[in-house]
């Protein structure tokens, strides 16, 4: 088992908790626990990446067709002179 340290909790967050432990009846480390494997063990809503959730969003409301404008030539360089 792993060891972890949370540093510059909030006194107000860490009397949250320790109110919330006592409910339960048991420890603060113990809630904080259940807390993050109750967090992570969800698993994403779509199990979709976030593109193909915007591009859902976005599709139905049609596409935009855009006029690329033309590339200019690369300027040179600045000489900033010796």
């Amino acid at each position: 088992m792993a060891t972890m340290t949370i540093r510059n909790i909030d006194d107000q967050l860490k009397a949250r908790l320790r109110v919330q432990a006592a409910k339960h009846g048991r420890s603060m480390e113990d809630e904080a626990r259940d807390i993050l494997r109750t967090a992570l063990s969800t698993e994403p809503a779509s199990g979709q990446t976030l593109v193909d959730d915007i591009r859902a969003l976005f599709e139905p409301l049609g596409g935009v067709d855009l006029e690329v404008p033309p590339r200019d030539a690369v300027p040179d360089p600045i000489d900033f002179g010796s």
